[in-house]
C-alpha cells in the first residue's frame, strides 16, 4: 500500500474515533450512456473505549465515499460492554452467509481475530478476546456479523444487569 492509503487507513479524527477501512469495491452500472462507475467503501469507526460503528458510503470517488461511510458509521455506532479488557460471556452468530464466535479471553491473551473481525473488536477499545469466522470469506458480511453479535451481547448484558439489580434489590 502507499504512503497516502496509509494515512486514510487508520487516522485519528478530532472528535475522538479512529476511522479504519476493511473493503474498497469499484462497482459499475450499465447505462445507456455507457459504463457508470462507483466506488463502495466500508468503513468501521470507534473510540477505543466501548463505542464502534460501521459504515457503507457510496460515490463516484474513493475519498467521498470514505467521507460518506464515516459518518454513517459515526451515526449509527453502538456501546459495548467491557468486562476486565474483553467482553461479558461467549457468543455465536449466524447471519446470512457469515458465523462468527466471539469469546471472552484472559487478561494479556490479546486480540485473536481475523482481519474483519480484528478491525471491529480492536476499534471497539476490546483488548482480550479469541474469535473464529466461519461460513464465508466476505469481509463485509464478517463484518456485520460481528457488529450484529456485539448489538446483541449489549443488549443481553443490559438485560442482565437488570435482573442482578433487582434481585439485589428485593433481597
Amino acid at each position: 500500500m502507499n504512503r497516502r492509503s496509509d494515512n486514510l487507513d487508520n487516522q485519528r479524527l478530532q472528535d475522538g474515533f479512529e476511522e479504519k477501512i476493511v473493503q474498497v469495491s469499484r462497482v459499475s452500472k450499465k447505462t445507456k450512456g455507457g459504463n457508470k462507475i462507483g466506488f463502495s467503501v466500508l468503513m468501521v469507526v470507534g473510540n477505543k473505549n466501548g463505542k464502534v460503528g460501521i459504515g457503507l458510503g457510496k460515490a463516484g470517488d474513493v475519498s467521498t465515499a470514505i467521507k460518506k461511510g464515516v459518518s454513517l458509521a459515526k451515526k449509527h455506532a453502538i456501546d459495548i460492554p467491557i468486562v476486565n479488557g474483553s467482553i461479558p460471556f461467549e457468543f455465536y452468530i449466524k447471519l446470512g452467509a457469515a458465523k462468527v464466535l466471539l469469546k471472552p479471553a484472559p487478561a494479556g491473551s490479546g486480540v485473536i481475530a481475523g482481519g474483519a473481525v480484528r478491525s471491529v473488536v480492536s476499534l471497539a477499545g476490546i483488548q482480550n478476546i479469541s474469535s473464529k469466522v466461519l461460513g464465508t470469506d466476505n469481509q463485509a458480511s464478517n463484518v456485520y456479523a460481528t457488529m450484529e453479535a456485539l448489538k446483541r451481547l449489549a443488549d443481553r448484558y443490559q438485560r442482565e444487569e437488570k435482573r442482578r439489580e433487582l434481585k439485589h434489590a428485593t433481597k
